[in-house]
């Protein structure tokens, strides 16, 4: 229903564009004022803005991961083009009507291929810097105290990812780019917290070299991983989904990948490690997912462990912090949120979550967010970072 009302406004802000642009052009030079030129920009214009529809049409294969790849682009330039654009009438609207009188005309045009060229510059700057900085994956440290005993452990070098987003934006050597990151941290465990697909397992990009990635982390402990709101096979247009008359589930052959590849997936289960500290894997809380109908909740969870132990819980989406604080855990990790991924959404995921993205504690219990390995949509960061989480948790003695 949203993807049907959005769709006039989306087709409205691409004429906008294009009306736009041929208008500046039409201003820098009379070349520019003719039938073939504007033809082309249009047609050039139509095959952007309809790619990311005609891929989600087509069967699997090479032509529709081009027109997926291609629509992700342009969703991200579209994006910065309409912000930029709309700002840029605006404020030409305005300087126009106080900076020139009407019979400067020269000065005027003058002043709008100026302002023009200066708006173009500005889109295309943010956009290669988007793109290039969705792939450049950094590591963010925490150190984290824990008030109880873990018998046999003094020190636990937690290694957190998320959203790696597997599909048409990531492919395998982005997630070799995060091993070797992961690897270099010497972890003690490795964590999951959720969306490692991207919806389409027929999306994945060369699986084989996947699973040779995620199998060659080094853990003394183990891979883990739970499942987001993104594992599960739909039909997704712009982050809009379809199709909710029946349950969604994962593709079972991303159960397959994860098992083949080492990663232990936990649903709505615990682990005792080492007899020293639980891991608890819950389900995503909008799509819980094969077999669970309603995941349990805080004191549920608690109830079956014994709280002198440390208790880790991994949670893809950052919520019920305070009521899990309160029932006895100790660490919640979290992903979800890209932290915005692109500015200015950056800001409005504040206004959802309470931690969109970092360190912060809840009474006993420290929740870590991190803003991800991956992109969704729109292929690029701007105002977030690519990151894998080092944890250092320290028990008391």
């Amino acid at each position: 229903m949203i993807a049907i009302l959005a769709l006039p406004l989306y087709i409205l802000f691409n004429v906008l564009m294009y009306k736009s642009l041929v208008r500046w052009l039409r201003v820098c030079s009379q070349f520019f004022d003719n039938k073939f030129l504007k033809n082309t920009i249009l047609v050039v214009q139509f095959i952007l803005s309809s790619s990311l529809l005609v891929g989600i049409l087509l069967p699997s294969g090479v032509v529709r991961r081009c027109f997926q790849f291609v629509g992700n682009y342009w969703l991200g330039i579209m994006i910065y083009s309409l912000m930029i654009t709309i700002s840029a009438l605006i404020a030409w609207y305005i300087l126009e009507k106080t900076l020139f009188k009407k019979d400067e005309k020269i000065a005027i045009e003058r002043f709008h291929i100026a302002f023009g060229f200066f708006a173009i510059t500005l889109i295309i700057t943010i956009s290669v810097y988007g793109i290039i900085n969705s792939r450049i994956i950094r590591t963010t440290n925490y150190e984290v105290q824990i008030d109880k005993e873990a018998v046999n452990i003094d020190e636990l070098n937690i290694v957190m990812v998320a959203d790696l987003h597997l599909g048409y934006n990531i492919g395998y050597r982005h997630i070799e780019n995060m091993v070797e990151k992961i690897n270099a941290q010497n972890p003690d465990i490795v964590v999951i917290a959720g969306d490692i697909f991207d919806n389409e397992y027929d999306a994945i990009d060369n699986p084989k070299r996947v699973k040779e990635a995620l199998k060659s982390i080094k853990s003394k402990y183990g891979i883990y991983a739970v499942y987001g709101n993104h594992d599960v096979s739909e039909k997704v247009l712009a982050g809009f989904t379809f199709d909710y008359s029946k349950k969604k589930e994962s593709d079972l052959r991303m159960d397959e990948l994860l098992e083949e590849s080492g990663v232990q997936l936990i649903r709505d289960e615990y682990i005792l490690i080492d007899n020293s500290f639980y891991l608890y894997g819950r389900p995503d809380k909008s799509k819980v997912g094969r077999g669970i109908d309603v995941r349990k909740n805080a004191k549920e969870i608690v109830s079956m462990l014994d709280t002198s132990k440390p208790i880790i819980v991994v949670d893809h989406q950052p919520l019920e912090l305070n009521e899990l604080a309160e029932a006895g855990v100790d660490l919640d990790l979290s992903g979800h949120t890209h932290d915005g991924q692109i500015f200015p959404i950056n800001l409005l995921e504040h206004l959802k979550f309470d931690n969109v993205c970092g360190m912060k504690k809840y009474g006993n219990m420290t929740s870590i967010v991190t803003s991800g390995v991956g992109v969704y949509g729109p292929n690029m960061r701007v105002g977030t970072i690519a990151e894998i989480t080092n944890i250092k948790v320290h028990f008391s003695k």
